[in-house]
């Protein structure tokens, strides 16, 4: 070997295991890493919005397991995955709580309940959901107090509707009708209610091939399949839209908390909201009442 090849061949050994090029590959399989975990295994998300009180709340954290719906398009992070509808997983199932993209815009992430499936037929008839000619039973439960917080909003419009009132202890708070909805399969959630509105009655909907219907849980204040994309809402749920299933909540923030001021750490986070889903009623284990992409 010419002493010119050998020192070549030195010199990139040498570059190959210095300390700089060390670390760009560490920091490149880090990426790769994440890119896969975020891809084929969980993917966080944050609550911006209302629509899936009182089981979900505003500065809720959770993540949904990828695996459990296989992968798609939409699943992947960023896309990787070409449109060519799912792979492996099982099918979901009615009353789970869903994470998918927006069908009018898939950069938008929703999370939602299923309450339709492919072929099902589903109407709403003065705010009681009926389905395939049968309404869903539903029990009246103890009205439902839930604090006033930076994260949350309460309507109240002089003359017609004022949801204002006081916790126990004094604190401003929001009330809201409650009752438990029970599914044909014997499975119980919570949902809200707290005015007459236009959702409350709608046409009969037929959930096509491949497609899901879906509402909030906070029936008056989510805009859910009852609505179609040019209403803002989300209309038919494609099965490729799917991300997964909710696993839980991972971490909860009441709006009063700042990562720039940790001596309000302590008071604003909401411990006893993290928890996982109950698989048997479809609701949040322990739930009572940014950098991360938003499920509304």
């Amino acid at each position: 070997m010419k002493p010119s090849v050998a020192i070549s061949k030195l010199r990139v050994s040498s570059l190959w295991r210095s300390p700089l090029v060390a670390n760009i590959r560490f920091v490149i399989l880090c990426a790769l890493i994440a890119v896969g975990v975020r891809s084929l295994v969980v993917a966080p998300f944050v609550i911006p919005s209302q629509s899936m009180m009182p089981n979900l709340l505003v500065g809720d954290y959770i993540y949904a397991t990828k695996w459990t719906y296989g992968y798609s398009h939409y699943s992947t992070a960023w896309g990787l995955m070409p449109h060519m509808g799912r792979i492996a997983g099982r099918e979901p199932r009615r009353g789970e709580v869903i994470l998918f993209a927006s069908p009018g815009d898939p950069s938008i992430t929703f999370v939602k309940r299923l309450i339709g499936l492919p072929g099902d037929h589903v109407q709403m008839r003065d705010g009681v959901v009926w389905l395939n000619g049968t309404p869903l039973r539903q029990k009246r439960l103890k009205d439902l107090l839930v604090p006033i917080t930076p994260h949350t909003t309460c309507l109240a419009i002089p003359g017609i509707i004022d949801l204002r009132d006081r916790m126990p202890d004094g604190r401003p708070a929001c009330h809201y009708l409650r009752r438990s909805e029970t599914l044909p399969d014997g499975r119980s959630y919570v949902v809200l209610d707290f005015a007459v509105a236009r959702s409350d009655n709608t046409r009969e909907f037929t959930v096509p091939r491949d497609h899901y219907f879906v509402l909030g849980d906070n029936r008056d204040d989510s805009m859910d399949s009852r609505f179609g994309v040019d209403e803002a809402g989300v209309g038919m749920v494609p099965n490729e839209n799917l991300i997964g299933p909710a696993g839980g909540i991972f971490f909860s923030a009441d709006g009063t908390t700042s990562w720039l001021r940790p001596w309000t750490w302590g008071r604003g986070i909401r411990w006893n909201r993290i928890g996982s889903i109950d698989s048997r009623s479809g609701s949040i284990a322990g739930a009572m009442v940014e950098g991360l992409p938003e499920a509304h």
